[in-house]
C-alpha cells in the first residue's frame, strides 16, 4: 500500500440517523449485534450509535454497546448525538458510559434565527458551556453544524464566524451535514476546500443525504476538497431519501481515489448490508450497487458470451471483493453461453443438441413469465433427455380443471392417440384422480388397460419459492414390471400430467 496514502474516516451512523428511516427501530440487542458487526468484522473507524435524551429503551440500548465497547477496547469509536441543554446530554452521557459526543448546533443563520431564536454570540455561549462541561467531565467533543449546507449557499458569513470560534474550542471534529440533501457536488468541492484551506489544522468530517440521488457523488467530492471523515449508513438508510450508503462509498473511493485509504473490509460489506436489512425489515432494491440481489447477475445471453471471451463485460466491481459470485440469470433473455455457465458451475456437461433443446426450454419458461434458477437446471435437464427417448405417439391437446368449494373437482380432456381424437369428462377426489378418471374412460374405449399408480412424488428446488419449476416423479407397476416417468412444470397437477403423458406414450 502507497505510503503517501491519506486515511479516511469512516463513521457509521446506522444506528443514529439510520434508524430514523420511517418505521424501522431497532432493539437494545439489535443495537448492540449490528455495533460489534461494524466494528469488528466491517472495521469502521467509529459508530454513532444514538441521540441522548430520547428513550429509556434507547438509553438500555447504549449502556449495552458501552459496556461491550469498554471491555474490548472499542470506547472511543462509539459516539452520541448531543443536545445544547446546559448539563442535560452531559449527564446523560455520563450515566450511558459513552466516552465521545457529538453536540447538534446550528450551521445555518435560518435554523439559529428561526428555529432557537438567538443571535450568533448567544448561541456561540451555550455551546461553549456545554464543550467546557464535557471537558471537565472528560468527554471528548465534536460539533454537528446541522444546515451547514444552506448555511454555506446563503449565510457564509455566519458559517465562517462560528468555525472562527470553534477554532477556539477544545474540540477534536467539526462535522459538516448536508442535513436536507440538496447539495450538488460542484458546490461540496467548493464549500469544503475553502474550509479547510482557511482550517487546515481542523478535522472535517462530511456527511451527505441523498435527496437528489447525489450523495455518492457529494462524498467523492468531499474527499476530492480534503475532508478527512465521511460519515454513513448501511444500504443508505436515513430520514427520506436517506444517507450516502456504505458499500458505494467504499467502492468508490477503493476504486477512483487511489491517493486515500480507508480501514473498511470490503468482504464484509454485504453480509453487514444482509443483518441491516434483516434487523430493520428496511428492503434492499435487487438493484442497489454492490449488495443489491442482481448487481452481479448477468441476464443478457451475449453478455454471459462475452464474459467467456476475455471477460468483455466485466468491470472493476467484482463480486469476489464483497465475498459475493457472479450468476447468470435463465429465462427469455437466457443465450447458450448463460446456461453453459450455470451447468459449469453445476458440473453439468450437456452434448450441443442438448443443450439447445435446454436453452429452448428455458425461454419458453422465460416467456411465461416463470422464474428459473440454476437449481432448476438439472430438472429440466432431466424434463428433455427423458422425453428424448420417447417417441410420441399419445398426445393430450387440451384440457380444462375445476376446483370449486363444495364440489367434486372435473376434468374435460381431449386427447390424441395414433392420429385418432379422443374427448372426455370425469369427477374425482381432486384434480389429477379426476384426470386420471378421464384417462380411464378413453383407454376402456381401446380395452386397454393402463398401469397402476404405485408412489406420487413431488419435489422443487431447495429454498424454492411459489412460482419454482415442480417435477412430479410418479412410480406405475404393470405386468409385474415397475418404472418412472417425471413431469416439470411451476403448477403441480400439470407436472404430473406431463408425467402420466410420457406413460402413455413408453407403453
Amino acid at each position: 500500500m502507497n505510503l503517501q496514502q491519506r486515511h479516511i474516516e469512516i463513521m457509521d451512523t446506522t444506528l443514529r440517523d439510520g434508524e430514523q428511516t420511517s418505521g424501522v427501530s431497532f432493539s437494545a440487542s439489535e443495537k448492540l449485534t449490528i455495533a460489534q458487526l461494524l466494528l469488528t468484522e466491517v472495521k469502521v473507524d467509529r459508530i454513532e450509535i444514538a441521540s441522548a435524551r430520547v428513550s429509556e429503551g434507547e438509553f438500555q440500548a447504549v449502556k449495552k454497546i458501552t459496556e461491550w465497547a469498554k471491555l474490548h477496547g472499542f470506547i472511543d469509536k462509539v459516539e452520541v448525538l448531543t443536545f445544547v441543554d446546559g448539563d442535560v446530554s452531559v449527564k446523560w452521557m455520563l450515566s450511558a458510559g459513552a466516552k465521545v459526543m457529538n453536540l447538534l448546533t446550528k450551521g445555518s443563520l435560518n435554523h439559529l434565527t428561526h428555529q432557537i431564536k438567538k443571535t450568533p454570540e448567544e448561541h456561540f455561549s451555550d455551546i461553549a458551556q456545554v464543550i467546557a462541561l464535557a471537558k471537565k467531565n472528560n468527554l471528548e467533543c465534536n460539533v454537528y453544524l446541522e444546515d451547514w449546507s444552506n448555511g454555506m449557499r446563503n449565510s457564509k458569513e455566519y458559517v465562517f464566524q462560528y468555525l472562527d470560534f470553534l477554532a477556539t474550542q477544545p474540540i477534536k471534529r467539526i462535522l459538516l451535514p448536508d442535513t436536507l440533501g440538496v447539495l450538488i457536488p460542484a458546490e461540496t468541492k467548493e464549500y469544503i476546500s475553502s474550509i479547510v484551506e482557511r482550517y487546515p489544522n481542523i478535522h472535517f468530517d462530511f456527511h451527505a443525504h441523498n435527496d437528489y440521488d447525489l450523495s455518492i457523488s457529494n462524498v467523492l467530492e468531499a474527499v476530492k476538497a480534503g475532508a478527512h471523515g465521511l460519515h454513513v449508513t448501511v444500504n443508505g438508510m436515513g430520514e427520506r431519501a436517506g444517507n450516502a450508503p456504505l458499500a458505494s462509498t467504499i467502492a468508490v473511493l477503493n476504486d477512483f481515489m487511489p491517493e486515500v485509504k480507508t480501514s473498511v473490509a470490503e468482504k464484509s460489506l454485504y453480509s453487514v448490508s444482509k443483518l441491516v436489512e434483516t434487523f430493520s425489515g428496511f428492503r434492499v432494491a435487487a438493484n442497489k450497487p454492490v449488495v443489491g440481489e442482481n448487481v452481479f447477475t448477468q441476464t443478457a445471453g451475449i453478455h454471459a458470451d462475452g464474459d467467456k471471451k476475455n471477460n468483455l463485460y466485466y468491470n472493476d466491481l467484482m463480486p469476489e471483493r464483497f465475498g459475493r459470485e457472479r450468476k447468470y440469470a435463465l429465462g427469455k433473455m437466457s443465450g447458450k453461453a448463460n446456461i453453459e455457465n450455470n451447468l459449469l458451475q453445476l458440473g453439468i456437461q450437456l452434448a450441443d443438441d442438448d443443450l439447445k433443446k435446454v436453452t429452448q426450454r428455458i425461454i419458453e419458461l422465460g416467456d411465461r413469465k416463470e422464474t428459473v434458477t440454476q437449481a432448476d437446471l438439472p430438472y429440466i435437464i432431466s424434463d428433455i433427455l427423458d422425453s428424448n427417448s420417447i417417441e410420441e405417439k399419445v398426445h393430450i391437446k387440451n384440457y380444462v380443471l375445476t376446483h370449486s368449494k363444495n364440489l367434486r373437482p372435473s376434468v374435460t380432456l381431449s386427447m390424441c392417440i395414433n392420429g385418432e381424437l379422443f374427448e372426455e369428462h370425469a369427477q374425482g377426489d381432486g384434480q389429477y384422480d379426476a384426470f386420471v378418471n378421464a384417462l380411464n374412460k378413453i383407454y376402456d374405449q381401446k380395452k386397454i388397460v393402463l398401469p397402476i399408480l404405485v408412489d406420487y412424488a413431488v419435489r422443487i428446488p431447495p429454498g424454492g419459492k411459489s412460482d419454482a419449476l415442480c417435477e412430479t416423479i410418479i412410480t406405475w407397476s404393470q405386468n409385474n414390471r415397475e418404472f418412472k416417468t417425471r413431469g416439470l412444470d411451476s403448477d403441480q397437477t400439470v407436472a404430473a400430467i406431463k408425467a402420466t403423458e410420457k406413460m402413455l406414450n413408453l407403453i
